[in-house]
């Protein structure tokens, strides 16, 4: 393995585990205090961007540490919306 194969396995592992540890959170608090929607949805688009900006389409790195973090952002960002409503539910 390469030096740049290698360089490119650190985002494709910390990425998506960075983003799943904040939506296990979520699961297990099941409150969104704090949490911002809009943050997420930035990364979400940045990782999109920079997927289709490299054209290493096949790649399981980028495929992994771009499209299926930012597809872990979506997921997370419903999540966080959902938590949201139904605060404002429940303090009403």
């Amino acid at each position: 393995m390469d030096w740049i194969s290698f360089v490119g396995i650190v985002p494709a592992v910390i990425f998506p585990t960075a983003t799943m540890l904040q939506v296990v959170h979520l699961h297990r608090v099941k409150n969104a205090t704090g949490v911002s929607a809009l943050s997420w949805s930035a990364f979400a688009m940045g990782n999109l961007a920079l997927y289709i900006y490299t054209e290493k389409y096949l790649e399981w790195q980028a495929m992994l540490g771009m499209l299926g973090t930012a597809m872990l952002q979506v997921y997370l960002i419903a999540l966080i919306l959902h938590y949201q409503k139904k605060s404002r539910l429940t303090s009403t």
